[in-house]
């Protein structure tokens, strides 16, 4: 278990490290003069309400019965617009084999020739190896048509803080943010913004006020037919509340922000979900030791626990929901707060760390997506009515659960698979997840049989 929390610990330093060298690159400070109206003219370009169709699907006045996946969006490409290089496919300015910080390779055949970005790595045969960007919004709108497929309700669009407060960043984040409001529109799924705070300094939140502020009031966010609502109000999620990482901004920073969203007549009156360490009730290990924070999470309508490395094998999922989730649970009932655990397909990280013999190839395997349903069987038997899926698209630190090769690049940097099982394998798993947090299916510790009769072998051994 201890190995699990130091991996655990690690990711969250280094997603704060990431955000904070982002905040630091060029392009990247924080607004000021001519930046500040730089900013203001991106917002007037793109910020407007949306338009277009909307098509019946899930109820969107409830998070209750829902799984909800973490949408990363951050993906760009050389010739996509954007302007930002290989965002997030990349180390520093490079793509290229021996330089990349994906462990797994998306699964290109759905896209059309506008879709594709070709790369310099290579498939086995020879063949170039092409991503998609997140900018191209055929492609986003593909992923919710995925959801939809599948039965998955929804997602939270990730929004960084660190990012939106420059122009190049809000434009890049907000391009994705438009994409996925029409993509929950078409395809009848919920969405609601979620912010991510890593690497805000001290006494900046009101950086984050500003920019929903803005969503509010020019993209009519909380008005939008497929945004989330739960308990008559519009959903906004904060991600990164009490963590024990080194984080500038305080626990009194934090409150200020969520009695804004609380309370603010003009973008306030919001349901507030909170995304907080694993032991923020007993205050340990990856939590701030301050009392405080039970009085911050008190203000909360949702609590969602981190959970990512906190464990690797299903029986340890199956202990923490019985340990973990099931007090968690009954303190939140007592204060009428609602309780949304996060479960994870697996974790590798290796390439993003050079393929370092500490971050081993698939650290934490996926076993054929046991370890996925373990955790889902545990967090209904504890209690939970609804599930936060991480992440849709996350190929960085491979927990990813959308379409990905079993033929990725050959060469310097080395991939996972899906084990030769199909590319919408976790889809489908989290599709069927869906229904048994719902009773529509029994919770079977069993992994289900997704296929029938014919169908692949799906198998419980180590990722390859």
């Amino acid at each position: 278990m201890r190995q699990w929390l130091t991996a655990a610990r690690a990711v969250l330093a280094a997603a704060a490290l990431a955000v904070a060298a982002l905040a630091a690159a060029p392009g990247a400070e924080r607004p000021a003069g001519p930046r500040a109206s730089a900013l203001d003219d991106a917002a007037a370009a793109l910020l407007r309400p949306y338009k277009g169709p909307t098509a019946a699907g899930v109820n969107r006045k409830t998070l209750a019965g829902k799984v909800m996946c973490g949408y990363q969006g951050w993906f760009a490409a050389e010739g996509d617009g954007a302007g930002r290089g290989w965002y997030h496919w990349g180390q520093g300015r490079k793509f290229e084999p021996g330089a990349c910080s994906i462990d797994l390779w998306p699964d290109m055949t759905e896209c059309g020739p506008d879709e594709r970005y070709a790369t310099a790595f290579r498939h086995r045969d020879g063949r170039v190896a092409e991503v998609f960007s997140s900018q191209n919004r055929k492609t986003v709108l593909r992923h919710w048509e995925w959801m939809a497929t599948y039965g998955i309700d929804g997602a939270f669009v990730q929004r960084f803080i660190g990012e939106v407060t420059n122009p190049a960043g809000f434009k890049q984040f907000t391009t994705v943010l438009d994409a996925c409001r029409e993509g929950a529109n078409r395809s009848g799924r919920a969405y609601a913004v979620m912010y991510d705070l890593s690497g805000l300094g001290a006494g900046q939140m009101d950086r984050a006020m500003d920019d929903w502020r803005r969503l509010v009031r020019q993209m009519h966010v909380t008005q939008d037919p497929a945004y989330l609502h739960h308990r008559g109000k519009p959903v906004v999620a904060v991600w990164g509340l009490g963590f024990s990482d080194g984080r500038a901004y305080t626990l009194a920073d934090s409150t200020a922000l969520v009695d804004f969203l609380k309370t603010d007549p003009e973008a306030g009156r919001c349901t507030v979900m909170l995304g907080v360490p694993t032991y923020w009730r007993t205050l340990e290990r990856d939590c701030v030791a301050d009392p405080a924070l039970h009085a911050l999470v008190a203000k909360a309508d949702i609590l969602s626990p981190w959970m990512v490395g906190r464990y690797g094998r299903a029986e340890d999922a199956r202990r923490h929901g019985e340990t973990v989730w099931t007090a968690d649970i009954a303190w939140c009932r007592a204060r009428r707060i609602d309780y949304l655990p996060v479960v994870f397909p697996g974790f590798s990280w290796h390439n993003m760390h050079n393929g370092r013999a500490s971050s081993p190839l698939g650290q934490i395997p996926r076993r054929g997506g046991e370890f996925l349903w373990a955790q889902f069987v545990a967090a209904r038997k504890a209690g939970a009515t609804m599930v936060y899926q991480a992440m849709f698209d996350e190929v960085d630190e491979g927990t990813a659960i959308f379409k990905c090769t079993n033929d990725p690049p050959v060469g310097a940097s080395t991939f996972l698979t899906y084990e030769d099982l199909p590319s919408d394998h976790y889809l489908r798993l989290v599709g069927r997840a869906g229904r048994m947090l719902r009773g529509e299916v029994p919770a079977s510790d069993a992994l289900p049989d997704l296929y029938g009769p014919g169908g692949p072998k799906q198998t419980s051994g180590p990722t390859k």
